[in-house]
């Protein structure tokens, strides 16, 4: 990506599951292939910045965080990156010339930067997706903390509803704040066992596999998620499970406005190409923010999935 935003040369390769030496081998691959016929380009204003090597610098964005005080990855559900040293691995490799920042705070860095979020003093990104990540950026810049969690909200327990105890029976109670139809569905729904190794993390409720789990344990039938949030469809069961993701979400997204209080929510990963999420949601989020007020605007994405490589080439813009 140039200084400017353009976007000079586009590759993927597929992903290595479960095999760590192949993933160091296909990020090499993939860098040697998107410099091929680019790192000749002399330096300008538009042009890519160049490190003293006169070689593109590199922007990662990977799952999971960096351990700064063990100098190897955690947290990661693509588990084979786990207790690995990818930093010092990828340097060895490709020099100096990299940095590395967790997938959804460069989906937030660049959402921040010339995206949905521009101009806004703090933005929270979300990630919703096969899993569930965030990130803030407040005044331009990641932030960031010694355990490398800031905006780790998906494995924070899901937020239950006035009156309900997972694995357990349902108490219903009058409130503005209840829709004691959705309570009773949510009461069917059993503990979850998320990979991080705690129960009902927010990820596996609200990642595309965790509502189509939510569907299957509620009627005993298997849609994907496009399928249940079919914007053409008039499936009954479809159409009260996202109402009750939308609950779910709204009640999630309201703890971390009671936090943080972001001036901004871009959503972020497939999900979010589901544009009556936005309406639903923003119409919900009072209910559940404290004080009952919420002008906080949950916002699509500018850049779709081309979001989070933007970001990571960002790293070496925003300090």
């Amino acid at each position: 990506m140039a200084a400017d935003g353009d976007v000079l040369k586009v590759e993927r390769v597929p992903t290595p599951r479960d095999d760590y030496p192949g993933t160091l081998g296909a990020i090499e691959e993939l860098t040697g292939r998107l410099e091929d016929g680019v790192a000749d380009i002399p330096p300008g204003e538009t042009r890519l910045p160049l490190d003293v090597a006169n070689a593109p610098r590199i922007g990662i964005g990977t799952p999971g965080a960096w351990s700064l005080d063990k100098g190897v990855m955690k947290n990661c559900n693509s588990v084979w990156l786990n207790g690995r040293a990818l930093l010092p691995d990828l340097v060895k490799r490709l020099g100096v010339r990299v940095r590395m920042a967790n997938d959804a705070d460069c989906f937030s860095l660049s959402e921040a930067h010339d995206g949905s979020g521009r101009g806004a003093a703090s933005v929270f990104g979300v990630i919703l997706g096969t899993g569930v990540g965030g990130g803030f950026v407040v005044d331009g810049r990641l932030l960031s903390g010694p355990n490398g969690l800031a905006g780790e909200w998906g494995h924070t327990p899901l937020p239950a509803p006035n009156g309900i105890r997972r694995d357990g029976d349902v108490a219903l109670c009058r409130s503005e704040h209840v829709n004691e139809e959705l309570l009773a569905l949510e009461s069917r729904l059993p503990s979850r066992q998320c990979y991080c190794g705690r129960l009902n993390c927010i990820e596996t409720f609200l990642s595309g596999p965790g509502l189509a789990h939510t569907f299957y344990a509620l009627w005993n039938r298997r849609l994907t998620p496009e399928k249940i949030f079919d914007p053409g469809g008039d499936d009954a069961q479809s159409l009260v499970t996202v109402e009750l993701y939308c609950h779910m979400l709204a009640r999630s997204l309201a703890q971390v406005i009671n936090i943080m209080d972001p001036a901004v929510i871009v959503l972020g990963g497939g999900l979010s190409n589901v544009g009556r999420l936005y309406r639903k949601v923003t119409e919900l989020l009072p209910r559940f923010v404290f004080s009952g007020e919420c002008v906080t605007p949950v916002l699509a994405p500018k850049w779709g999935d081309s979001s989070g490589v933007r970001g990571a080439a960002r790293l070496w813009v925003s300090g």
